[in-house]
C-alpha cells in the first residue's frame, strides 16, 4: 500500500529566489495591520473592558436600533450591541455595574430578559458574564505579559541553541505572525477576549515548532555541505522539510474547519485565528524568517577536517527521511 504524499519526492522549490517579493509583502502586511489596529481598534470582550455581558437569541434577525432602544430605557447605561455571523445572536454588552453583588448582576440579567422577551416575542437568554473594571486592567496586563515573554523566550531559546541569526529571525516571524492575527481582529471585529490570547499564543507555538524543525535542518546541512552556498543550502532544508510541513498543517487544517463549522459561535472567533495562524506561520516560517539568515549574513562553518564530515560534499544521493 502506497503512502499518501501531498508532497512529491524530490521536491527542489526555489524559495530563496522569492525572498524580496516575501519581504515586501510582509513589511506591506504588517503596516496595514498596524494601521488598523491603530484606525479602527480591537473589539474587546468583557475579560478585557469589564461590564456585563448578555448574549440573547431572537426568532429572527431584529432590528439592533430598537434593540438598543429597549434596553437604554432601562437605564443602565450605555449598551454596545454586536451580531454574529448567526443575525438572530446578538451580544449586548453593559457598562460595570454600581453594584458587583452576585444578586444584583442575576437581577439586571433577569430584567433585561424580561423586557426583551416582551418587546420580541420568540427572544431567549443564552448565556452570560461578567468582570469587574479590577479586574479587566489586570487580565490586560497578564495577557500582554504572557505573549511578550513567549515571544522573548522563544527568540532567546533560538539564539542559544543556534546562532543569533536564528534568534533574530525566529522573533521577526513571530512579530509578524502577531501583527496579522491583531489586523485580522481589526478587520472583522470578532471579539478580542483571552481565548483569543490563548489562540495567539497556540500560534506562537506552532510557528515555532515549524520554525525550529527547518532551522535545524539548516544548521545539520550547514555541516554536511560546508562549501555549498547558503541559497542552496536554505532551499535545500526547506524541501527536505516541506513533506512534513505540509502534512502537518493539514492535518490541523481539517480539525479546525470542523469546529469552524460545528463548534458554534462561540467558539469562531478562536478557530478562525487559529486557522489564520496556521497559513501565516507556514508561510513566515517558510518565505521569511529562513530566507532573512542570509540577510543578516549567516555562512555556512568554515572548512574544518574532523572525523565523518564530508568537507567537500556537494548535494548527492537520496533525500534523507524527514523527521
Amino acid at each position: 500500500m502506497k503512502l499518501l504524499k501531498l508532497v512529491p519526492d524530490n521536491t527542489n522549490i526555489d524559495f530563496v529566489s522569492l525572498r524580496k517579493w516575501a519581504f515586501g509583502l510582509t513589511l506591506l502586511l504588517s503596516i496595514v495591520a498596524v494601521g488598523l489596529v491603530v484606525a479602527r481598534g480591537l473589539n474587546f470582550g468583557v475579560d478585557f473592558k469589564g461590564g456585563l455581558m448578555i448574549e440573547e437569541k431572537f426568532a429572527s434577525a431584529p432590528d439592533l436600533d430598537r434593540v438598543r432602544t429597549t434596553i437604554d430605557r432601562l437605564n443602565y447605561g450605555e449598551a454596545a450591541l454586536q451580531q454574529y455571523a448567526d443575525a438572530t445572536i446578538v451580544s449586548i454588552r453593559l457598562p460595570v455595574q454600581q453594584s458587583a453583588d452576585e444578586g444584583a448582576t442575576n437581577a439586571v440579567v433577569k430584567t433585561v430578559e424580561a423586557t426583551l422577551a416582551k418587546a420580541f416575542p420568540g427572544a431567549t437568554f443564552t448565556r452570560y458574564s461578567t468582570v469587574s473594571g479590577k479586574v479587566s486592567g489586570e487580565l490586560v496586563r497578564s495577557g500582554m505579559l504572557a505573549v511578550a515573554l513567549a515571544v522573548l523566550g522563544i527568540g532567546l531559546f533560538a539564539m542559544l541553541r543556534f546562532e543569533w541569526q536564528f534568534g533574530v529571525s525566529t522573533v521577526v516571524a513571530i512579530v509578524h505572525d502577531l501583527l496579522m492575527t491583531l489586523g485580522f481582529f481589526a478587520l472583522t471585529r470578532f471579539e478580542f477576549d483571552l481565548n483569543i490570547i490563548a489562540a495567539i499564543l497556540t500560534i506562537i507555538g506552532y510557528s515555532i515548532n515549524d520554525k525550529i524543525v527547518i532551522d535545524d535542518r539548516i544548521r545539520e546541512n550547514m555541516r554536511r555541505y560546508r562549501k555549498m552556498d547558503m541559497r542552496e543550502i536554505i532551499n535545500l532544508s526547506v524541501n527536505e522539510t516541506l513533506p512534513r510541513t505540509v502534512m502537518t498543517s493539514a492535518t490541523i487544517l481539517l480539525a479546525l474547519f470542523a469546529l469552524l463549522l460545528l463548534g458554534g459561535h462561540v467558539l469562531r472567533g478562536f478557530t478562525a485565528a487559529m486557522i489564520l495562524g496556521i497559513f501565516v506561520g507556514t508561510y513566515s516560517s517558510i518565505y521569511v524568517s529562513s530566507s532573512l539568515l542570509i540577510t543578516l549574513g549567516l555562512r555556512a562553518e568554515p572548512t574544518r577536517a574532523r572525523p565523518g564530515t564530508l568537507d567537500n560534499a556537494e548535494r548527492v544521493g537520496p533525500k534523507r527521511d524527514v523527521r
